[in-house]
């Protein structure tokens, strides 16, 4: 793959993974991934900022060869997973006489990961600095997004933040900056959703720290970078913030018809009060669109089945993931169906605990609905009506 070049003295040596199809053994790549690396030339010193992931060690070093680097003085880490640091170990090979630069907390992450020995590491502190000569590296503690040892790098003159994980993207591009803004918007969302969305508060603090600096490029270590650094610094702004839009969001798995028909009927009466509705069948769709749409929603209502006495394992695994991305949902509810006894609103409740949001009326039929259920789906629809027109959304 073909060196990208930032800046005149900044380059992006990174690789990408266009066939790799789930990270974590957990979130789906539809549109593979990247693993961004920046090599920054100084007057005197040369640093490289973060690494890759390990399967594309081949790549990177023709990468870096490419460049006809003769030293690396400084490795910088941003963050300690494996997919940014884990090329680091070769590069120390490479570079016998470079240092690793990063905070105290990613130096022990490092030391326990990696085995990297403590003789290579220079500790920094929050907004320490690195001369390159005629270049300074900033260095910005974010912890939490998203792991505890967490930071940026700044580079002084050429206003560019190299962000890491925060604010990037899960897509396999050749292109250096970000072009087609909906594509780029679609994926940096999905990352945010199933990444980022956790620790939103956090989010929210470091957002502040990055809108007040001066920046012109911001290069994050998966996906296409920014020239534009305020589309992906309002989209934050946007995804992190307190307002959520007059959507309810319906993930349900029916086993037999009877919660099918329950949503599919409050979907109907929903659409009627002018409301957005994303109705997710679980058997079908994935973590990515649930935390998609859950980024926004001003609701949230379970499908959810009985088997046996307890929710279906695919509705136990929705309420779990919900639950551990907290998104900013105003309200929940419960729909569901059993066949000759059930607990399954008690376990999904249990489940939620994660989440701030008011509890609305909850519907539960024994076997396929009837008028009775379906006047309650009433209720349940007035409901959510009348508490999106209370926080002004409808």
């Amino acid at each position: 793959m073909a060196v990208r070049k930032i800046t005149e003295t900044v380059f992006n040596i990174g690789t990408i993974d266009w066939d790799r199809q789930t990270f974590d053994e957990l979130i789906p790549l539809p549109d593979g991934t990247s693993y961004n690396s920046y090599f920054v030339r100084g007057s005197e010193k040369n640093a490289l900022i973060d690494g890759v992931d390990p399967d594309t060690i081949e790549e990177y070093i023709s990468n870096l060869k490419s460049l006809n680097v003769d030293k690396v003085d400084y490795i910088i880490s941003n963050h300690t997973e494996q997919d940014h640091s884990g090329t680091i170990v070769n590069l120390l090979k490479l570079f016998p006489d470079a240092k690793v630069v990063t905070n105290k907390k990613c130096k022990e992450f490092l030391m326990e990961h990696l085995l990297i020995e403590e003789d290579f590491f220079i500790t920094i502190e929050d907004n320490e600095t690195i001369s390159l000569g005629d270049k300074t590296l900033q260095f910005i503690l974010a912890p939490w997004v998203h792991w505890p040892e967490t930071m940026f790098t700044y580079l002084v003159e050429e206003k560019i933040v190299f962000s890491c994980d925060f604010l990037g993207s899960h897509l396999a591009t050749n292109e250096t900056f970000s072009s087609d803004d909906a594509k780029v918007y679609d994926a940096a969302k999905r990352y945010y959703a199933e990444i980022m969305m956790p620790f939103r508060p956090h989010v929210k603090k470091h957002l502040l720290k990055l809108k007040e600096m001066e920046i012109d490029f911001v290069c994050p270590s998966h996906g296409p970078s920014f020239s534009n650094p305020s589309f992906i610094l309002n989209a934050y702004e946007d995804w992190s913030g307190d307002n959520v839009k007059n959507k309810v969001l319906i993930p349900y798995v029916s086993m037999h018809g009877s919660v099918k028909a329950m949503v599919n009927y409050l979907v109907d009466r929903l659409t009627q009060k002018g409301i957005r509705v994303e109705l997710l069948n679980m058997t079908k769709k994935g973590l990515g669109e649930l935390a998609i749409d859950a980024v926004d929603s001003a609701t949230i209502v379970f499908g959810v089945s009985t088997m046996l006495i307890g929710p279906h394992p695919t509705m136990l695994y929705t309420g779990t993931i919900i639950n551990a991305l907290k998104p900013k949902t105003r309200f929940v509810s419960l729909v569901g169906s059993y066949g000759w006894g059930s607990k399954a609103f008690e376990t999904m409740e249990g489940i939620l605990n994660n989440l701030k949001s008011q509890m609305l009326t909850k519907v539960l039929a024994k076997g396929y609905p009837k008028e009775e259920d379906f006047e309650k789906l009433d209720v349940l629809a007035d409901e959510i009506e009348a508490r999106h027109i209370e926080i002004g959304i409808l």
